[in-house]
């Protein structure tokens, strides 16, 4: 089975955008390198991503669409036009997430945004939680978990800082399923 990923930086209060869907303040941030990035890109080979953010990825300018080399699926309730580098995916989410996992191939990237992560959460679909924690305190903007339904164990697994970045490597702990009921399947 593959592993559904998120990974994502945020503020250290819980937000990972402005209010106006701004991401300047994570570039005023002293970090290292590409901050892990490559490392991870390189460990998947196919990404989902919300309407939302293929919406903020167009209003960029001059910049070629960045997943180009992996299978990419944008999620959306509605009908989209056809887009050369992605597959628009308008049915039920969850299922179509939960049915991916179980194909072949390698691990799954939820690029976001916040609502799709929380949908995947919610659906108890998400394997590993990579947060990159920016030392901003926004005040106010886009949060990242604010609606996950149900409480959700996580155990860390690692820990890295990249200049004044601090990366949090967590596996989701999935419940395990009730016993069944004794004798249900006798012969």
């Amino acid at each position: 089975m593959r592993s559904v990923k998120v990974f994502i930086a945020m503020s250290l209060d819980n937000f990972i955008a402005t209010e106006n869907e701004q991401m300047e303040w994570l570039e005023a941030v002293e970090g290292q390198g590409d901050n892990g990035y490559t490392r991870f890109y390189d460990t998947i080979d196919t990404i989902i991503v919300g309407r939302h953010t293929i919406e903020w990825l167009k209003k960029v300018p001059n910049l070629p669409f960045p997943y180009h080399d992996k299978t990419c699926y944008a999620i959306s309730t509605t009908p989209q036009p056809h887009d050369p580098h992605f597959s628009w995916i308008n049915n039920d989410f969850d299922t179509f997430l939960h049915d991916l996992k179980y194909r072949q191939g390698g691990d799954i990237w939820l690029v976001g945004g916040g609502q799709l992560i929380r949908s995947a959460l919610n659906a108890q679909l998400v394997d590993e939680v990579i947060l990159t924690i920016a030392p901003v305190l926004l005040g106010k903007g886009v949060p990242l978990f604010t609606g996950v339904l149900n409480m959700q164990h996580l155990r860390l697994r690692a820990s890295e800082t990249f200049g004044q970045f601090v990366e949090l490597r967590y596996e989701v702990i999935h419940p395990a399923p009730p016993p069944l009921e004794k004798g249900l399947f006798e012969v």
